[in-house]
């Protein structure tokens, strides 16, 4: 039972719901779409054949198994890529609820076989040098890591800490888009360092030169700029400053 109010004061207002979410509020929505598709039409098609001599990169003669599982991981990259951005859209996950749990179930079910451990089977073979091979052993090793973390704390109802460590997940899978933005600008660099008449003809031989820097910078940089956010931006930050 409800103890009236003391005389001269008056009753504790309800608080009004939060307003809802416009999808105008979070305009990075329709670029983040627009570059994860852009990749995907530039990164998927010459796997389609299942024919190593398309691959963009030399494809080792050993371990026979490397294609498949490479083509298995490009193939499952492509279904998360599109998955983060049902995960991420704050309209739709308040809208939708049940589209934001189930897509989130199909990121983590099917990203662990067909994404991270084919990740860690195949980094050690990276034609690219010891560099790549230690960057991607480590993404994949953290990239795992988070996603079964932020899947263990929605299973515990803990979602502010499934958020962040999703999020986290989330910037190394974007990584992998944005390995191709940070080695075309690391091109130029690399021109500055080395004889001009070799690269004059074919800027895109120096790939290799840069392919271990580009690789550790492009996931570095997301999950730097992830943890920035869940620090000084995320909600629990926005909540005593709107209290």
């Amino acid at each position: 039972m409800t103890p009236p109010a003391a005389p001269g004061t008056a009753a504790p207002r309800p608080r009004p719901a939060p307003a809802p979410v416009r999808w105008w509020r979070r305009p990075w929505i329709l670029p983040l779409a627009l570059f994860s598709l852009t990749f995907l039409l530039y990164a998927v098609p010459p796997y389609l054949s299942l024919d190593p001599a398309d691959a963009r990169l030399p494809v080792p003669q050993t371990p026979s198994w490397y294609f498949p599982v490479l083509v298995t991981h490009i193939f499952g990259g492509a279904l998360l890529t599109l998955l983060v951005i049902l995960q991420v859209w704050p309209w739709l996950r308040s809208r939708y609820p049940a589209v934001h749990r189930w897509s989130g179930r199909a990121y983590v079910l099917a990203g662990i076989p067909l994404v991270g451990v084919p990740a860690l089977l195949i980094a050690p073979f990276s034609g690219t040098g010891f560099g790549t091979q230690v960057s991607n052993t480590v993404w994949a090793v953290l990239w795992l890591a988070f996603t079964v973390l932020g899947f263990a704390m929605a299973r515990r109802r803990r979602f502010a800490d499934h958020r962040e460590w999703m999020l986290r997940s989330f910037a190394l899978i974007y990584g992998i888009a944005f390995n191709r933005v940070v080695l075309v600008l690391l091109i130029p660099l690399a021109l500055l360092g080395v004889d001009p008449e070799v690269p004059a003809e074919d800027p895109m031989a120096l790939a290799p030169v840069v392919a271990a820097p580009s690789s550790f910078l492009s996931w570095i940089v997301p999950l730097l700029f992830v943890e920035w956010w869940i620090k000084y931006r995320g909600p629990r930050r926005r909540r005593p400053a709107a209290a």
